[in-house]
């Protein structure tokens, strides 16, 4: 996929902007470092997207040196995470990463482009933070099985009311089933969530989830979405009108389960 992008450097750039600005928006320590930024957010120090070595550039370091370059610059937390805003850079050494017990997550950041689709009759509201709680546990749960996310929800409703993200949801039976988040920031928002219980997938509720989505957003230029490289979400994105135009890459190591 990584390969195919279109060749558009004003969008890869302000793509690569809003990832910057939604990270640092919360961080309280923003230090450089030779090859990048380190960001650090002491109110939050559970989030793992706002602690982590930010790698701009080809560091010419390989997994260990960067590995003991993150052990340093994050010290006193619980988990690791690098990020590489040029995924070819990154490439080199994922294999070694993973073997070191890291998470390996290629992202693929794309641009809604062309007319907004409208949502699909009423199955889709608008409901408060809290009414998906249980949803956001699960897929917590499915990504990172054994951990406690306790702490990191608690910090990202936080944020998330501050920044006035909305939620859309799909309620069946009385209960939540699948959820969407919008979350805006200064010049654009992102479609930052887009969830359905496993045993709801493949009827088309993912698809009317992300549609709704799309159409609250209307009269914002910039919409964004990030989607697994590796799954297949990108391709349903790209029929509602997405277009890829960043690659890049991230890297967690959690903390052994209790």
């Amino acid at each position: 996929m990584t390969s195919r992008l279109p060749s558009d450097p004003v969008l890869a750039a302000r793509a690569l902007a809003w990832i910057r600005q939604s990270r640092e928006s919360d961080c309280d320590r923003i230090e450089p470092w030779e090859h990048g930024t380190v960001l650090r957010a002491s109110r939050y120090p559970q989030w793992y997207d706002l602690n982590v070595v930010r790698v701009e550039d080809d560091p010419g370091m390989s997994a260990a040196e960067l590995i003991a370059f993150s052990d340093r610059a994050l010290d006193g937390l619980d988990h690791r995470t690098i990020s590489f805003e040029v995924a070819g850079a990154a490439e080199p050494r994922l294999a070694d990463f993973a073997a070191a017990g890291w998470r390996v997550t290629r992202l693929i950041w794309m641009h809604h482009e062309g007319p907004r689709p409208h949502p699909e009759g009423e199955r889709v509201t608008e409901v408060p933070y809290d009414a998906v709680a249980g949803l956001r546990t699960a897929w917590h749960h499915e990504d990172f099985p054994g951990h406690d996310a306790a702490e990191f929800h608690a910090h990202a409703r936080e944020v998330a009311l501050a920044r006035g993200t909305r939620v859309l949801a799909i309620v069946e039976r009385g209960e939540p089933i699948g959820f969407a988040g919008l979350d805006p920031a200064r010049d654009g928002i992102e479609i930052g969530a887009v969830y359905v219980l496993p045993a709801y997938r493949g009827a088309g509720r993912g698809t009317a989830l992300t549609r709704a989505a799309i159409a609250a957003a209307d009269g914002i230029e910039h919409l964004w979405i990030c989607a697994d490289a590796d799954d297949r979400p990108k391709e349903l994105y790209m029929r509602l009108g997405f277009v890829p135009v960043l690659a890049t890459v991230d890297l967690i190591r959690l903390p052994h389960p209790s």
